[in-house]
């Protein structure tokens, strides 16, 4: 089945015709494309050296706030005084060091110089977040994502200090608990992300929790942990 090719329409096509995860190719990283794409459950994933490619992978792997799992060290981890947390204070660098930072059997990144101008337009205009976590005001770890409805779509993380990341996602995950947040799109699995409750999904399922999160009032602007 040949992938479908994005022109200059605004729209998508069924998932359920992704192959092997990708739904479509081509197309442009515009604000308006992009909360498109998150609406019907699909993100941009590629290379610099590829066209913008978009996916929609079965399973999904999704953490519900409700089943956040947090062990006893982390619970001293959390109480730690030393490290502080904020929401929305310094994404451009928490994208950054997402798109810089080594990580173990990676070799790149496919958080290209485009992709951190689109995002950084989505947090401009109030849908797309951080969670940064701080050490003597050093930025040590954080994360971002895109908010839609009650729905939630991490994409990226880093910590230059142990634990930080997790430390940024419990925040993020308790925060999204508060206000009534369906769940984290965490979109493939892994290890980190799962030892705090995530879990695969079939994209069918995923795709009716969606329709239902979606639809609720979007929390639009930066937001700030009470």
């Amino acid at each position: 089945m040949p992938i479908y090719s994005l022109n200059d329409q605004l729209s998508f096509p069924p998932v359920e015709g992704a192959v092997d995860g990708i739904v479509a190719v081509g197309g442009d990283l515009s604000s308006e494309r992009l909360l498109l794409a998150y609406q019907n459950g699909i993100f941009p994933w590629y290379s610099d050296d590829e066209p913008i490619l978009w996916w929609c992978p079965d399973p999904r792997f999704i953490l519900l706030p409700e089943e956040l799992h947090i062990s006893k060290s982390m619970h001293r981890v959390l109480r730690n005084p030393a490290y502080k947390v904020t929401m929305d204070t310094d994404f451009i660098s928490v994208i950054q060091h997402c798109a810089t930072t080594k990580r173990k059997g990676e070799y790149g990144t496919w958080i290209t110089d485009d992709m951190i101008e689109a995002y950084c337009c989505l947090h401009e205009e109030g849908y797309a977040h951080s969670v940064e976590v701080w050490i003597n005001e050093q930025l040590v770890g954080g994360l971002y994502g895109v908010s839609l409805g009650k729905c939630f779509f991490a994409e990226s993380m880093f910590h230059k200090a142990d634990n930080a990341s997790k430390i940024a996602l419990i925040t993020l995950v308790q925060y999204l608990k508060q206000k009534g947040f369906l769940f984290l799109d965490a979109q493939v699995h892994t290890s980190h992300v799962a030892t705090l409750g995530a879990n695969n999904i079939p994209r069918t399922q995923f795709i009716e929790l969606l329709k239902k999160g979606v639809h609720e009032e979007t929390q639009v602007g930066k937001w700030h942990l009470s």
